[in-house]
């Protein structure tokens, strides 16, 4: 006759409710670091694409100094880019339209903000986006300025 066996544990095939537990602090602690790594790199690319479009916007003006003898003046705006300004001393030298399509917004959906003489470009203009907080004169303005230092 055989002596009993002891019985034994059939091992489990799965995990504890621990183990689960860990992986999904994990993964979440991962994540997080993924999303901000996500927003941050959304925020850079906003900016560039607001510092693009201001160069863009650039070389539109540079044509209408050179057929109007000027920029367009703070109350004409970037407008005058697009239809010639009503006010113009001989309108027979706007030779617009300047750009190809409508004036963009900014990343932000803001308008672009335009002043000539420029307060920071006194012998030319000034065009600057309000930047991410949407409020002028902040250290988010983004515009057609050299980056203070310091």
């Amino acid at each position: 006759m055989r002596s009993p066996r002891p019985s034994r544990r059939r091992a489990r095939a799965g995990f504890t409710l621990m183990e689960v537990l860990l992986v999904l602090v994990i993964l979440v602690i991962i994540g997080s670091f993924v999303g901000i790594a996500i927003r941050n790199a959304q925020g850079q690319a906003n900016v560039n694409a607001a510092r693009a479009q201001i160069e863009q916007l650039e070389q539109p003006l540079e044509m209408y100094r050179l057929n109007i003898n000027s920029y367009p003046t703070t109350s004409q705006g970037l407008n005058a880019l697009t239809a010639a300004p009503g006010d113009l001393a001989n309108p027979a030298k706007w030779q617009g339209p300047y750009l190809e399509k409508d004036i963009p917004l900014d990343p932000w959906d803001n308008q672009y903000q335009y002043m000539s003489p420029g307060n920071r470009n006194p012998d030319s203009f000034d065009i600057w986006s309000f930047g991410p907080d949407g409020v002028d004169n902040t250290a988010d303005d983004i515009g057609n300025w050299p980056a203070q230092t310091g």
